[in-house]
């Protein structure tokens, strides 16, 4: 198996996922200067997790949306490290090549 292989078939879905996450992002900034219901913390994070860490880090500095909260502007680039060590673990047990 090869990088080029494994990327053919990651990124649409990392694509989709940080899509998702951007717009999950943005309207949560929109709930909350509009009142509506907004979108627990929790949930955040876990797409965050899931793969959309680096859209939703992005998307909350750009339209500054969560940026005075330590467990985001903390949490959410600790997930990003973890994610680029899996992905490392992952190429390093799997002998993944160019």
């Amino acid at each position: 198996m090869t990088v080029l292989n494994v990327l053919y078939t990651a990124a649409p879905l990392v694509a989709a996922i940080s899509v998702f996450s951007f717009i999950v992002t943005v309207y949560d900034k929109t709930a909350a200067k509009r009142k509506w219901r907004r979108i627990p913390e929790a949930s955040l994070l876990l797409i965050s997790l899931l793969g959309g860490s680096a859209a939703m880090l992005l998307t909350m500095l750009f339209i500054r949306h969560k940026t005075r909260h330590l467990k985001f502007m903390v949490g959410i680039p600790l997930i990003i490290m973890l994610q680029i060590c899996i992905i490392g673990a992952l190429i390093y047990f799997f002998n993944i090549t160019y």
